[in-house]
């Protein structure tokens, strides 16, 4: 790990770990970001612990109190977010606590921050998980009157919306956006159509004349929709037989406790009272008649990321992994869409010489992450002690950690200077 970067220049106290490109810090979020200088990130983005039924180790508010807890961070992030500058929340809905009716906490929120904290709302976003558990099962499993609640809310928000802007070539947007960084791959019909260039022209029922050429033309990708898959895990080819269920299960659901929402107890209800921990995947999804091809598809498309390479460090040393974390699809295409790829040589926009991504949740810092491996320079704040210590796995390799466990059995070796640097 480095020992110093570019981004410490900008806040007073002393990072708990460095690399090259960015820094994460131990403390409360509030008290950090008033060390910012104003005007001086260009991109945040972050999940903040929801507003649960039940109190999570992370440290999630309840519905009630949630709102004003989370109210409380909007001047500083619009005082530190560039005029250009975005803030990106994702955000998890709830049911309310022993009633099949849902909350409306979140769109409260919203409006507040768009009203007290003086934010624009340039577009809403949807992260579609399809390998979401059922809950609460109390009314999605055993009574049947609900269905899975697969799809999460991220707002895109901003401090200036300038309509007039980047209409000439090199203009610079306001906010800073352009879909052409996060262009997908064609579908195979639209690659057939633009090879074969045929296509069912003329006048649409809509009162659309489409012309024969206007989708043949070759854009290098199609311009993404607001809807986000996640694709962090794929165990399409793994044996299910030789998983073991209760991990799986905690995985699907982010790492979650199962044993805090009675799940587990729910589960072995439904597969004949068969303990779960002598139970695999397979024989699990045969006991609640789940088809194995859906399962393939639901597990295809999901948030487990069980290979992932902080996760199997965190299982090789015996460290506990934070239990609710980012999938790195939804980091990775705010940080392109929202802020310029390199070369910067003439980036003169921020407050460095390059986009700042902050992270005031930084969890597993998966922000980090990304900006880093896209040449971004980033920062991270996190209140939890041990999970900003585990989030450096995702900076260093396997034999990098064991060399500095070894040099210190107490501590983390290098590690240790998270707590003296709090």
């Amino acid at each position: 790990m480095s020992n110093d970067s570019p981004v410490d220049a900008l806040l007073d106290s002393k990072p708990a770990y460095s690399t090259a490109a960015g820094s994460a810090y131990l403390g409360d979020s509030r008290r950090l970001l008033e060390e910012l200088p104003d005007n001086s990130i260009d991109l945040l983005v972050t999940s903040p612990p929801f507003a649960l039924q039940h109190q999570k180790e992370y440290g999630n508010q309840d519905q009630d109190s949630y709102n004003d807890w989370f109210i409380e961070f909007i001047p500083e992030i619009r005082r530190v977010l560039q005029p250009h500058g975005s803030l990106i929340i994702e955000i998890g809905g709830a049911f309310k606590q022993g009633y099949p009716e849902r909350s409306t906490y979140q769109f409260r929120l919203l409006n507040r921050i768009i009203d007290e904290g003086d934010l624009h709302l340039a577009q809403d976003f949807y992260w579609y998980n399809p390998a979401k558990l059922p809950s609460p099962i109390e009314w999605v499993n055993v009574r049947k009157i609900r269905v899975t609640d697969a799809v999460t809310h991220i707002w895109w928000l901003t401090p200036e919306i300038n309509k007039d802007s980047a209409v000439e070539d090199g203009e610079q947007p306001h906010p800073e956006a352009n879909n052409q960084r996060v262009l997908q791959d064609y579908s195979q019909s639209q690659e057939q159509l633009i090879e074969t260039g045929e296509f069912n022209d003329g006048k649409r029922s809509s009162g659309w004349n489409i012309d024969s050429e206007s989708f043949a033309n070759d854009n290098e990708g199609s311009i993404p929709d607001n809807l986000i898959e996640a694709h962090d895990g794929n165990l399409r080819d793994v044996n299910l037989d030789k998983i073991d269920a209760v991990e799986f299960l905690e995985a699907l659901s982010g790492g979650a406790d199962l044993e805090e929402i009675d799940a587990v107890e729910f589960l072995e209800a439904l597969s004949g009272d068969v303990e779960l921990e002598e139970m695999s995947v397979a024989d699990l999804f045969a006991a609640l008649d789940v088809d194995m091809n859906t399962a393939d598809s639901l597990i295809e498309a999901s948030n487990t990321a069980s290979n992932t390479h902080y996760l199997r460090m965190c299982r090789e040393f015996g460290f506990d992994s934070h239990p609710a974390r980012f999938p790195r699809q939804i980091p990775e295409f705010f940080i392109d869409f929202l802020t310029p790829n390199p070369p910067y040589d003439e980036w003169t926009d921020g407050e460095l010489d390059r986009p700042v991504v902050l992270d005031i949740f930084g969890g597993s810092n998966i922000t980090g992450k990304i900006a880093e491996e896209n040449d971004r320079y980033w920062i991270t704040f996190e209140a939890e002690e041990e999970y900003l210590e585990t989030s450096q796995f995702r900076f260093l390799e396997e034999e990098q950690i064991r060399k500095q466990l070894n040099e210190d059995q107490s501590d983390f070796g290098d590690f240790s200077t998270v707590s003296s640097n709090g």
